[in-house]
């Protein structure tokens, strides 16, 4: 019963380390970019974008704006992104003709994910407390102003949809 007890305490540590380990592997920009659906599209948008390069060096990757910090929300977009792989195995974004024909589609997704976890990846860097809205534009200062009062329902994709990936076309009917 020890030894029987053992080999499944073992074997449950070498089960979840090679789950974690598998699970931060597909967490780095280099796996991101190892398709050349990303690397050839959206990865190109991002290197012209803020979130590559700025007066303030920090540099956000594709995991740190796409996937949540917490395991349990991990865990749910990383099967959300198979849909992604499933894309690149059956060809469907294969050519950037084909990605682009999807990119509407996969924008709202991704906007949609974002509305509905109140833009949680974008506040990992971002919050409202550490903003100076005394140095933002007139417009922005508003916007944010108003956006972070309780129950306003706004939150960051609401107005920076395209901040690092070019809109697809289409996108101007869901914008605010």
């Amino acid at each position: 019963m020890i030894a029987l007890l053992s080999v499944g305490f073992v074997s449950g540590i070498i089960f979840w380390g090679g789950f974690n380990t598998a699970m931060e592997a597909t967490n780095r920009l280099e796996f991101c970019i190892s398709c050349h659906e990303m690397r050839d599209t959206v990865y190109v948008e991002y290197k012209k974008s803020v979130h590559y390069s700025n007066r303030t060096g920090v540099r956000a990757t594709c995991p740190d704006c796409h996937v949540p910090k917490d395991w349990v929300h991990k865990v749910k977009r990383k099967i959300q992104a198979s849909a992604e792989l499933w894309g690149k195995v059956t060809g469907s974004i294969a050519t950037k003709e084909k990605f682009e024909a999807k990119r509407l589609e996969l924008a709202k997704d991704e906007w949609a994910r974002m509305k509905a976890s109140d833009s949680r990846e974008c506040r990992n860097c971002h919050s409202y407390e550490g903003m100076n809205a005394e140095i933002q534009d007139p417009s922005a200062k508003t916007k944010h102003i108003q956006a972070a009062k309780p129950g306003s329902g706004k939150t960051c994709i609401d107005c920076h949809k395209g901040i690092t990936h070019e809109l697809p076309a289409g996108a101007e009917d869901f914008m605010e």
